[in-house]
C-alpha cells in the first residue's frame, strides 16, 4: 500500500530537506504537508510484573498525493494518504502478530494536528501533552489492545549533520530526522499492566533513497547505563554498504554525537529465511563502535518478526524486538528493509 502511494506522488510541488532548517518544538512533532513523505515510528520493549516480555510497534505514515489549488472542495478528496502499522511481539509466548490500515483524511478519519495534539488513524492514536512531551498511545486490533503512556527521559535528538540526515548523493536526498531516544512506558497491554522503555522516530522528506540503494538495516539501542545508539546501514544493489550510512550516540546526560559510516561496523552473524516472502534476514549481528569503546551483539527476540505485505506493490520488511549483550546490555528494535525486494523512497 505504501509503495503504491509512493508511485502516485512524483515529488513535484513539495519542499526538499535542506541544511539550515530551524526546528521548533512542539510544532515540528506534528505534520509537514509541504513535504511528500512523513512518518512517526514508535517501538518499545515492555514487561509485566511477573517478568513476561513484549515488544510493540505503532507507526503512522503520511504520503502526499497532491498540492496546490483545486476546484474539488470535497472533504473526501485525497491530498494525503495515511497508512498505519501495528505489531506485537509476545517474546516469552513466542508469538508475533501484526495489522495495518489505510485511510484518507476525510472528515477526521486520519491525520496529524498540532491544534488537536494528536496523530491518528481511526482508533489508533498518539495523543500529546504539548507542555511535557508525554505521549499516550492507544490501539485496538485483533489480538492487540493497548493504552501506553510514554514519558520522555531525555530531550529530543536531531539526527544527522547540519540539521539533515543525508541518505544519498545530491541536494534534497535527505530527511529531517528527530528522535526521542528513551521514553519510559507504563500502561495496559491486552489486559495486563506493563512497564518498560520505548523509542520514537519522526522523519519528513520529499526524496531519500537513490535508485542504486536497495534498503537499510536500522538499529535502536537502549543500554542499561542510560546511553543510547541509533545506527542505519544503507545497502546498495551491488551488495556494498553506502557511504551515507550514519548514526547517533547519546550519552547518559542526553548529549548527541553524530557518527559517520566509517565510525561503526555492522556484521551479520546468523540469518533466518521467511517462508512467506523468501527473504533472508540477518537476525543476529555484531556491532562495533570503536570511538565509543562499544562492542555489542544484537539478537532477535524472535526469528520471525516479518511484517508481510498482502499487496504485491508494497514492501514487506522485518521489524522486531532485540536484545544487546557485550560491553553493555540493553534492549531495542531492529528494522531491515529491501530484502524481499528493493525499497523505493
Amino acid at each position: 500500500m505504501l509503495a503504491a502511494a509512493l508511485a502516485l506522488a512524483d515529488g513535484s510541488g513539495y519542499r526538499q530537506a535542506l541544511p539550515g532548517y530551524r526546528f521548533q518544538f512542539p510544532r515540528d512533532h506534528f505534520d509537514h504537508p509541504e513535504f511528500r513523505t512523513e512518518w512517526w515510528y514508535y517501538t518499545g520493549n515492555v514487561h509485566a510484573a511477573g517478568g513476561h516480555r513484549y515488544g510493540f510497534e505503532l507507526v503512522f505514515f503520511r504520503q502526499g498525493q497532491r498540492r496546490g489549488p483545486t476546484e474539488n472542495q470535497s472533504a473526501w478528496r485525497v491530498d494525503d494518504l495515511y497508512l498505519a502499522h501495528l505489531a506485537l511481539t509476545d517474546i516469552d509466548g513466542k508469538h508475533y502478530r501484526y495489522n495495518r490500515r489505510l485511510n484518507r483524511a476525510g472528515p477526521g478519519l486520519a491525520g496529524a494536528s498540532l491544534e488537536q495534539g494528536r496523530i491518528w488513524n481511526a482508533n489508533w492514536e498518539s495523543r500529546w501533552e504539548s507542555s511535557s512531551g508525554v505521549q499516550t498511545l492507544t490501539a485496538v486490533a485483533e489480538g492487540i489492545r493497548f493504552r501506553l503512556r510514554l514519558v520522555p527521559a531525555k530531550t529530543p535528538v536531531i539526527n544527522g549533520k547540519d540539521g539533515i540526515s543525508q541518505k544519498a548523493e545530491g541536494t534534497g536526498a535527505a530527511s529531517y530526522y528527530v528522535s526521542f531516544p528513551r521514553l519510559t512506558v507504563d500502561g495496559n497491554l491486552n489486559g495486563t499492566a506493563v512497564t518498560g522503555t520505548a523509542w520514537m522516530d519522526h522523519e519528513w522528506f520529499t526524496h531519500q533513497l537513490a535508485p542504486d540503494q536497495a534498503g537499510w538495516d536500522w538499529f535502536s539501542v537502549q543500554l542499561d547505563d542510560h546511553t543510547e545508539l541509533m545506527l542505519f546501514q544503507l545497502r546498495r544493489l551491488d551488495g556494498a554498504i553506502d557511504r551515507f550510512s550514519a548514526g547517533t550516540y547519546i550519552d547518559a546526560a542526553g548529549n548527541a554525537v553524530h557518527l559517520t559510516q566509517t565510525e561503526f561496523q555492522l556484521t551479520p552473524l546468523e540469518t533466518w529465511t521467511s517462508r512467506k516472502t523468501g527473504a533472508r534476514y540477518p537476525i543476529r549481528w555484531r556491532i562495533s563502535v570503536p570511538s565509543r569503546k562499544l562492542e555489542l551483539e544484537c539478537t532477535a527476540a524472535l526469528a520471525n518478526q516479518e511484517f508481510v505485505s498482502e499487496d504485491e506493490t508494497a514492501p514487506s520488511y522485518w521489524e522486531g524486538a532485540v536484545t544487546y549483550r557485550g560491553a553493555a546490555t540493553g534492549v531495542g528494535y531492529l528494522e531491515m528493509t529491501g530484502y524481499a525486494k528493493p525499497m523505493k523512497l
